[in-house]
């Protein structure tokens, strides 16, 4: 097992992917912002009559249930079944699964028709997914109750995926093997966003690293968690830091991202 977030960033920003992500109208910008400043390059493309040539063009695939209606949902499946027939890793954000049954539902009909490389979210939505009793209050997770380690196994396991569940320290599993990743600071969760943005992050470095999925997905928590840490020195508060955590991304060192990366 190679973790090296330093060298996945450093190829990462010499070949500037083009990431696709159909995601939800709340984080657009955002989440367009956090490629950008990291070192790909974003497409927000949605429509069903263009969303398989699109997603042609890129080197990764972001799915985000956000804000949901029909035709973004056949979008979705469109648009993973062609990412899957050229190789192209799509990561699943399952935002608020467990909170209504139209969520749950998608978030399950995604993960049966489409290849799904990686799958990021919280603990309460990815318990719901894996029918472990949760707790998911709109889209944010209250409670889940296995342990986040043990669940990131037991979903990587039942799903088939690498199972990518994010909280206080992030936990991601190929169901064999498992990796901590306890960067990051408090702040992010006061931000709206941040976890779509952990999402479209990791879809960069699967875009980079596509044939390690397990160990792309580690390295782009703790990208993330450390332009987190960054953002909150001489932040006042939730805005401030907003905005000092793009300017973070940007400035990540691959040179030095490997020693401050907190993985184990």
């Amino acid at each position: 097992m190679s973790v090296s977030p330093g060298t996945t960033l450093r190829v990462l920003r010499q070949r500037r992917p083009l990431v696709h992500q159909i995601t939800n109208y709340v984080v657009m910008n955002e989440t367009a912002n956090a490629t950008l400043a990291l070192g790909a390059l974003p497409v927000m493309a949605h429509a069903r009559e263009e969303v398989e040539e699109m997603v042609g063009l890129a080197g990764a695939l972001v799915l985000n249930i956000g804000t949901l209606s029909p035709h973004w949902i056949e979008a979705m499946i469109a648009a993973g079944k062609a990412a899957n027939s050229t190789g192209t890793p799509v990561v699943l954000d399952p935002v608020g699964a467990g909170a209504t049954r139209y969520r749950t539902d998608t978030a399950k009909r995604i993960l049966a028709e489409v290849d799904v490389a990686v799958l990021r979210g919280n603990a309460g939505e990815v318990a719901t997914l894996v029918g472990v009793a949760a707790e998911v209050r709109g889209v944010e997770s209250i409670d889940a109750g296995d342990d986040p380690a043990q669940l990131a196994r037991l979903a990587a396991r039942n799903l088939g995926v690498v199972a990518s569940v994010t909280g206080v320290v992030d936990n991601v599993s190929d169901g064999e093997r498992a990796l901590a990743v306890a960067n990051g600071h408090e702040l992010l969760a006061s931000v709206t966003g941040t976890g779509c943005m952990s999402s479209a992050i990791t879809g960069c470095f699967l875009a980079a690293k596509r044939d390690e999925p397990l160990e792309a997905a580690a390295e782009a928590l703790a990208a993330f968690g450390v332009a987190a840490e960054d953002a909150a020195r001489g932040a006042q508060g939730p805005g401030s830091f907003h905005v000092n955590l793009y300017d973070a991304l940007a400035a990540l060192d691959p040179g030095t991202l490997d020693e401050r990366a907190n993985v184990s």
